[in-house]
């Protein structure tokens, strides 16, 4: 269930396991990379944040194609902190591997696992497992239609035209106190009505823009579940950010890696060039950076869950190049200074 005290916001962190340069300017291994990426996340369980997720890619810049396993290892080394995908591309994937893996991370965690469903912004998933982009939405409603049938653990019939039907299939090993689902929304009316249909968690990735302008998905969020006679369910917010010891410091640091990944991005997609007006404008408060002090952030959050009435805040906070050292500090304050901050304003 959601919580009604904003004052009890949850605060998570999430990375695509950028692949970052060393101190001489030199891009890391992906394993390098993916072995920070584990030391991230027993930093923030360490300094007592909700959640760490990891997203999926399959291209360059990012080191991370199979989260579970770099969630999995970090299950070891951690306590409290549940983990999970930011996002798992269910698209590209087959629901029923994707629930097996996901109960096999629940169990390793003893319980902390989630799993956070997308269709994927990146395409490069298709092609590389065979699948047609003709078929993006069909993809994905079927897939997700199945998955929410093998949440319940029980037998499952199901037939679909883009994967082999299913009679009467028990799929293991079983949780055991199920597995908490969300679905991650970048801004379409038809995605939120999809998953309150199935009982999901939503999850908005706010990347551009003021928070506030993603208020009337939350409340078409509010009357779905209404009118599908489901109970309240948790909804969460994704937005990338970065934090050090004081404004000028978190910009100067943050810049080169939004820059270059926007840019590479940019390139493939038509973007202008990335500049520094457009930095300190998306840093402000109408944009959707959460880059700053930690007093900086923690109000930018604290007016964001305020808005939206939202019950966890995940920072994405790696970006492009920025170095593991800097990502490290920005965890430790968001853990030590953000999120204590955000509750006293909240409360």
């Amino acid at each position: 269930m959601a919580t009604s005290d904003q004052s009890q916001v949850q605060l998570g962190l999430d990375t695509f396991g950028d692949v970052t340069r060393d101190e001489s300017g030199a891009l890391l291994s992906d394993a390098e990379t993916i072995r920070n990426v584990v030391d991230q996340a027993v930093l923030a369980d360490e300094v007592g944040l909700s959640f760490f997720g990891v997203g999926e890619h399959h291209r360059p810049e990012f080191a991370v194609s199979s989260p579970e396993i770099v969630l999995a290892a970090a299950a070891g080394r951690t306590q409290q902190i549940h983990l999970g995908t930011a996002v798992t591309v269910l698209s590209s994937d087959d629901p029923v591997r994707v629930y097996e893996r996901f109960a096999t991370l629940d169990a390793v965690s003893r319980g902390r696992a989630e799993v956070i469903l997308g269709r994927g912004s990146f395409i490069e998933s298709f092609p590389l497992f065979g699948y047609d982009l003709r078929d993006y939405e069909v993809l994905f409603d079927e897939k997700l239609d199945l998955f929410s049938q093998l949440l319940a653990e029980k037998p499952v019939t199901w037939s679909g035209t883009k994967r082999a039907a299913l009679e009467d299939a028990d799929v293991f090993p079983k949780t055991e106190s199920g597995l908490k689902a969300w679905v991650g929304v970048g801004g379409t009316p038809e995605s939120v009505v999809r998953a309150a249909r199935h009982g999901y968690g939503l999850m908005l990735a706010i990347i551009g823009g003021p928070a506030g302008r993603f208020r009337p998905f939350v409340d078409l969020y509010h009357r779905s579940l209404d009118s599908f006679g489901r109970d309240r369910l948790p909804i969460g917010v994704h937005s990338p950010g970065h934090v050090a010891d004081t404004d000028q410091q978190a910009w100067d640091e943050a810049f080169e890696g939004f820059e270059a990944m926007n840019n590479t991005i940019g390139r493939e997609r038509g973007w202008p060039a990335y500049n520094r007006l457009r930095f300190q404008h998306d840093v402000g408060p109408e944009g959707a950076l959460y880059v700053g002090s930690p007093e900086t952030v923690a109000r930018k959050i604290a007016d964001t869950v305020r808005t939206l009435g939202v019950d966890r805040f995940d920072l994405k906070f790696s970006t492009g190049t920025l170095s593991h050292g800097r990502m490290m500090r920005s965890i430790e304050l968001y853990g030590t200074k953000v999120a204590p901050l955000v509750r006293e304003l909240l409360a």
